[in-house]
C-alpha cells in the first residue's frame, strides 16, 4: 500500500536520496530528455503553434469566468442523455459517493483507468478499506500500484522504473518469467488484467476534458485501457475535477492539438473517447453512467485572482519535462500525487499551505515551465506569490536547505539594492577582486572564475565556473549609449 497524505515537508530529504540514487537519475533523465525533445520536433510541425497556445489560455479563461454557468450547463446535458451527475465537495465526499455506487452494483472488483484526480482522493485506499478490489488498468498506473507508490509522473507514472525493474517486480507480484522486452513486458499485463475487465462489475475512469455544450466525458489515452474500462462493465463512473470543462465540441480540437504534443511528442493519442451517456439500443456500453465533479479545494483557488490561472492546466506534463529540478529530484520527492512545478502550485491548493509550504522553494525560477506550458500558466509568478504567502503565515518558517548564512547575505543584498551608491561601490569591489580570480576562456573572450577561495562562493565553483563581472558596468555603458 503507498502512503497516503501529504509528505511534502521531506522533499529536502527525499530529494537528497534522489541525488544520490545513480539508478534513478538515470531513468529520470533518459525520460523527460526524451519526451521534452519529442515536444519539440511535435510542436514544430505545426503552423501557428504559439496561436493555439493563446486561444487554449483563452478558452480555460472563459471557463473559469463562467465556470457556474458552464458546470450547469454540463450537468443537465449528462442527464439529457440518461446519465447521472453526483456532487462533492471534498475528497472525502467523492469516495463516499463512488462508494455507494459501486456497493449499489453489487461490485466486489473495479477497473480503473488511469485518473489523476482518483489518485487526489486516495480512492484506492478507500475501496480497500471497504473489502472491495480495485485493479488499475494503465500499465503505468498498474506498475506503480504492484509497487505500492505513488505515480512519479503525471502522464508517465512509472517514468522512475527501467525496464529491469518492471521485469523484476513483474515476477515477484505476477509470477511472471523474467524479460526485459517492452511488448513482453505489456503482454505480461495484458493477460493479468483481461480477467478483471471480464468480471469487473464497475468500471472508472478520469476525464481529460468535460464538454459543457453535449455533456460528453473526453478520455485521452495511448492503451485503450481507459475505452475499455469505460465500456465493458455494467456501470462507468468518471471522476472529473470541475476544472475540466470545455465549453464546446468545436473547442476539443484545439485542446486535442495541445495536449499530444506536449505531453508526448504525439501528434495526436492512439486513443480519444467521446463519452455521452450510458449506452442506447444497438451500441456496446455500460447500463448506467454516473459522473462525479469534485471540487476539492478548487473553488478557493478560482477565488484567488492570484492563483486561479492554476485552474487552466490540462495535466499535459510538460513543465515537468523541461524542469531542471524535477529531473534530478523526481516526483516522489513532492510527497503528494502532483509534483514538478504544476504540483508545487496544485498541492498547497489543494492540500492546504501548511503541509506543503516547501514546495513553492522547490525551484530555480528558470522560467522553462511557462516557456513550455501549452495554456501559458505563468508559473514562476504564482510560485513567488506562495513564497509571499508563506513567509507572512509561517514567519518562522524556512525553506530547510536555506542556511543562516544565506538568510544574511540576502538581507545584505536587500540593503544593497536600495542603496545606488553602496551598489556602485560592490560592483566596483567585485571588478576589481575578479581580476585577481578571473582567466580567459579558451577563444580569449569571456573571463571566467574557475575557483573561489572562500565561502559561500567556493560552493558555486565546486560544480560550475562563475563568469566575471565585465570590466565596463551596465550604467557606464547605457550613459555612453545615451550621451
Amino acid at each position: 500500500m503507498s502512503e497516503t497524505g501529504v509528505q511534502s515537508a521531506a522533499i529536502h530529504e527525499r530529494a537528497h536520496e534522489a541525488m544520490q540514487d545513480a539508478h534513478l537519475q538515470g531513468a529520470y533523465r533518459s525520460s523527460t530528455l526524451r519526451l521534452y525533445n519529442h515536444r519539440l520536433t511535435a510542436i514544430g510541425e505545426v503552423p501557428g503553434f504559439e496561436p493555439l497556445r493563446q486561444r487554449g489560455r483563452e478558452l480555460k479563461r472563459e471557463v473559469m469566468d463562467h465556470l457556474d454557468e458552464y458546470l450547469a450547463q454540463f450537468a443537465d446535458n449528462v442527464e439529457r442523455q440518461g446519465g447521472k451527475v453526483h456532487w462533492a465537495r471534498t475528497g472525502e465526499e467523492a469516495c463516499t459517493v463512488v462508494l455507494e455506487l459501486v456497493r449499489k452494483a453489487g461490485a466486489q472488483e473495479v477497473v480503473k483507468g488511469k485518473s489523476m484526480v482518483g489518485e487526489e482522493i486516495e480512492l484506492n485506499h478507500a475501496l480497500e478499506a471497504a473489502n472491495i478490489r480495485a485493479v488499475e488498468s494503465d500499465l503505468g498506473e498498474l506498475i506503480v500500484q504492484l509497487s505500492g507508490e505513488r505515480p512519479a509522473h503525471i502522464v508517465a507514472p512509472a517514468m522512475h522504473k527501467t525496464r529491469h525493474d518492471v521485469s523484476d517486480l513483474f515476477r515477484d507480484k505476477l509470477h511472471s518469467e523474467p524479460t526485459e522486452d517492452p511488448e513482453r513486458l505489456t503482454a505480461i499485463a495484458r493477460g493479468a488484467l483481461r480477467e478483471m475487465f471480464a468480471k469487473a462489475g464497475v468500471g472508472m475512469s478520469g476525464a481529460n476534458f468535460a464538454v459543457a455544450e453535449t455533456g460528453s466525458i473526453v478520455t485521452i489515452e495511448n492503451e485503450g485501457n481507459i475505452r475499455f474500462c469505460s465500456t465493458a462493465p455494467r456501470v462507468h463512473i468518471a471522476l472529473v475535477g470541475i476544472e475540466k470543462i470545455i465549453p464546446r465540441l468545436s473547442d476539443l480540437g484545439v485542446f486535442l492539438r495541445l495536449l499530444g504534443r506536449s505531453g508526448t511528442g504525439q501528434k495526436l493519442t492512439s486513443y480519444t473517447s467521446i463519452l455521452t451517456g450510458p449506452r442506447r439500443a444497438g451500441e456496446d456500453g455500460p447500463d448506467e453512467m454516473h459522473v462525479v465533479m469534485i471540487d476539492n479545494g478548487r473553488i478557493a483557488t478560482l477565488a484567488d485572482e492570484k492563483m486561479r490561472e492554476m485552474l487552466y492546466c490540462i495535466r499535459c506534463g510538460a513543465c515537468l519535462n523541461a524542469c531542471p529540478v524535477y529531473r534530478k529530484i523526481g516526483g516522489h520527492a513532492y510527497g503528494w500525487v502532483y509534483s514538478g512545478p504544476i504540483g508545487a502550485l496544485v498541492t498547497p491548493q489543494l492540500a492546504g499551505l501548511g503541509p506543503a509550504r516547501e514546495l513553492p522553494f522547490a525551484s530555480s525560477l528558470c522560467g522553462a515551465c511557462r516557456e513550455v506550458c501549452p495554456v501559458k500558466i505563468n508559473i514562476p509568478d504564482m510560485l513567488l506569490y506562495l513564497r509571499g504567502q508563506v513567509q507572512e503565515r509561517f514567519p518562522s518558517a524556512r525553506p530547510a536547505n536555506s542556511p543562516v548564512s544565506e538568510r544574511r547575505g540576502m538581507r545584505l543584498w536587500a540593503w544593497t539594492m536600495k542603496r545606488p551608491w553602496a551598489f556602485a561601490l560592490g560592483g566596483a569591489m567585485a571588478r576589481w577582486g575578479s581580476g585577481f580570480l578571473s582567466r580567459s576562456d579558451a577563444e580569449g573572450g569571456r573571463r571566467w572564475i574557475t575557483k573561489f577561495p572562500f565561502f559561500p562562493f567556493s560552493n558555486w565553483t565546486d560544480g560550475r565556473d562563475f563568469p566575471a563581472p565585465d570590466p565596463a558596468p551596465f550604467r557606464e555603458r547605457w550613459k555612453r549609449m545615451s550621451e
